[in-house]
């Protein structure tokens, strides 16, 4: 209930503030809206070995930490059979990171080390160096050392305690770059920019506040979220200053009308620019019980018959008095969420209202689940 009071007072306070929000739009960097391709990270990934744990390690049903670590010990000249090796104090590992953009080989980065096998905690282990790959199985960095995980298991007497998720950690500046991306920014001949939020009012005020800026109409729009910059001759070669002063440049933004529902919490956000028209709301709720009552069947006397037990069902139907609202055009969510919270609805049946009136035409909105 205290979470349905917060929600209604939020929605409350957007409907009050609805047309202040509508007249005063929101001016935000182009860098924050829009990104420039070409610059990007890039996904890498390693398999690898963690060891030093203390008997929390991969058990020998793994059977593949215990060949991975007979082959790590060849390759450093101790032979031996995959079946003698014991693996309580090793952990295969899946390692993730990602490449900045314009990285070169001696950087550091941040590497996420994932237990692969049945371990139960990688705490206190050590990452063996472990080669991370990308897409294109080109070996780009190297990663190694002191895995820091953010929570711990304990066991003793057969009771057990997990908190958080032992099974993974990272290693701050755990990997070394070794390989550039190829790529040289300052050969473009064109800058393009990506609108991280589709919308062609926001990529014509993009072209308009960039071409102002210029001086000249260097700018336009590929479609609703790609805008193209042709590099002026002053920028010739320089194409990093241009991109700098670009960056921040103020952009307007169109505010888009959206719902968004998580349906697993119970939570409902939506816009101050949320319109909802002429509709009428009808709740009811049915309610029925089920109970089952063991009884004792005796024989009448003399009858020669069995003592028998038998179950007697009850069924009870209750139905709610049906609750019924009409809604003007025009009404805002917030508006919306006092009237509901006045005939006593829930979070989860708002849910549902809500999703009944996307699908009656009536919010002219777009209604996000997730």
């Amino acid at each position: 209930m205290r979470i349905m009071i917060l929600f209604l007072s939020a929605l409350s306070l957007f409907g009050a503030a609805s047309v202040d929000l509508k007249e005063a739009k929101l001016d935000v960097r182009l860098g924050d809206v829009a990104d420039l391709q070409g610059v990007r990270s890039n996904q890498l990934m390693g398999y690898g070995l963690v060891v030093g744990l203390k008997g929390t390690g991969d058990t020998t049903q793994a059977k593949f930490t215990a060949q991975s670590l007979s082959n790590l010990l060849a390759r450093e000249g101790v032979q031996i059979a995959p079946g003698n090796v014991m693996v309580k104090n090793v952990a295969s590992v899946m390692v993730t990171a990602e490449l900045p953009a314009f990285s070169r080989p001696g950087q550091k980065i941040d590497v996420t080390v994932s237990s692969s096998g049945d371990a139960t905690s990688l705490a206190g282990g050590t990452l063996l160096m472990t080669p991370l790959q990308g897409p294109d199985t080109q070996v780009f960095a190297v990663a190694q050392g002191p895995v820091l995980v953010g929570g711990f298991s304990a066991a003793a007497g057969g009771a057990s305690t997990v908190k958080n998720h032992p099974t993974a950690g990272r290693i701050p500046d755990g990997g070394l770059v070794e390989r550039a991306v190829p790529g040289v920014f300052n050969d473009r001949a064109v800058l393009r920019y990506s609108l991280q939020e589709e919308d062609f009012t926001t990529a014509v005020r993009v072209v308009h506040a960039i071409n102002q800026e210029l001086g000249e109409p260097a700018a336009r729009a590929l479609d609703s979220r790609t805008v193209e910059v042709g590099i002026p001759p002053e920028f010739t070669g320089r194409p990093v200053d241009l991109a700098a002063r670009l960056e921040n440049l103020p952009i307007q933004m169109e505010n888009k009308a959206r719902v968004v529902v998580n349906e697993k919490t119970g939570t409902v956000v939506m816009g101050a620019d949320v319109r909802i028209g002429a509709v009428s709301i009808v709740q009811g709720g049915l309610s029925i019980q089920v109970t089952a009552n063991p009884t004792v069947s005796q024989p009448g006397p003399l009858s020669r018959g069995t003592t028998t037990t038998t179950t007697q069902t009850t069924v009870t139907a209750t139905e709610d008095k049906m609750k019924s609202m009409s809604v003007p055009p025009g009404t805002s969510v917030g508006r919306l969420a006092e009237m509901l919270n006045s005939l006593g609805t829930t979070p989860r049946d708002m849910i549902a209202i809500l999703q009944a009136i996307k699908d009656a035409g009536a919010l002219n909105a777009e209604l996000r689940i997730l």
